[in-house]
């Protein structure tokens, strides 16, 4: 029974970690991230099926229900799956606190960048949490669709989702009925995609996230308040630098002010050294701010200083 345990364990680790992997070593990593959260799962067993829970969602199977992450890890039905995911205690928001621990150790750098998005999930029925008729960028039209926010991390080192959060539309909050079929706890409210945007930053800066960048597209951007939030983590000094919201509209606007703002050639009539000067200039708040206005970019592109 041992032998056939590791054997399984085995080829379950090889479709996870892929063929382009070193399988010892990516265990060995996964065996580090899944150490940062194993101490919020009480008992051995919904910690064992956590690790191959995780190693399913990291696998190559067709589709991440019950079932298919239940036949990947061996197990005859999708109860023990579906018991992790409903009836063990565990907290959530810890394990995401715990996660983030884990990505930020890692990856961290006082360059890094925030960036804040959403996206949606295309669903057929009506019983999945928070679906509903909606407009979700992966169709690019209005679908049945379960939509969430997003908050992912940018370093030098690599990239990573550091917090989530299920959008849940009021067609949900209002109805106590189906909020408690799908096991909503009672305190939870209806909340704009924005506000769970300023959440997730605020909890990334809480909890002492390095980054110099906030990046959005121009949805958030729109915001008042959040726009408040960041200039206000600005003053307190949370950031090692003023953090910047940069919001545009289009890839090749932005991909225009890089090129421009990477020109190395001083301009026809510009001596070298005034050419110098000149990019001194643009690395000040009033420089980058001048010269961003001279770019004409949406109204809603700012930086704060």
């Amino acid at each position: 029974m041992i032998i056939d345990d590791l054997t399984r364990q085995s080829k379950t680790v090889r479709r996870a970690a892929g063929h382009s992997v070193a399988v010892r070593q990516w265990l060995a990593e996964f065996d580090t991230g899944f150490a940062a959260i194993a101490g919020r799962f009480g008992r051995v067993e919904p910690r064992r099926q956590a690790r191959m829970f995780l190693l399913g969602l990291l696998s190559d199977v067709d589709t991440r229900s019950c079932w298919q992450l239940a036949e990947h890890a061996g197990d005859g039905s999708p109860h023990a799956m579906q018991r992790l995911l409903g009836e063990m205690v565990w907290d959530a928001d810890r394990v995401r606190d715990d996660v983030r621990g884990y990505a930020v150790a890692a990856l961290g750098d006082p360059g890094g960048v925030l960036i804040l998005d959403d996206n949606g999930d295309l669903k057929k029925g009506r019983h999945t949490l928070a679906t509903q008729r909606q407009y979700t960028g992966t169709a690019g039209r209005i679908e049945n669709a379960q939509v969430a926010v997003y908050l992912a991390y940018a370093a030098p080192r690599g990239s990573t989702l550091i917090d989530p959060d299920v959008y849940l539309p009021k067609a949900w909050t209002d109805d106590d009925a189906r909020c408690a079929a799908a096991g909503v706890p009672e305190q939870v409210r209806f909340a704009t995609k924005i506000t769970l945007g300023r959440r997730m930053l605020a909890r990334a800066l809480d909890a002492g996230v390095p980054a110099a960048w906030c990046t959005a597209d121009e949805f958030y951007d729109g915001d008042q308040h959040l726009r408040r939030d960041r200039q206000a983590r600005a003053v307190t000094g949370v950031l090692r630098r003023a953090p910047w919201l940069l919001a545009v509209a289009a890839v090749a606007l932005y991909a225009r002010i890089v090129a421009d703002q990477l020109q190395s050639r001083p301009p026809a009539g510009r001596t070298y050294r005034n050419h110098r000067r000149h990019r001194h200039h643009r690395r000040t708040v009033a420089g980058r701010t001048a010269w961003l206005s001279r770019c004409r970019l949406p109204a809603t592109c700012d930086t704060v200083g």
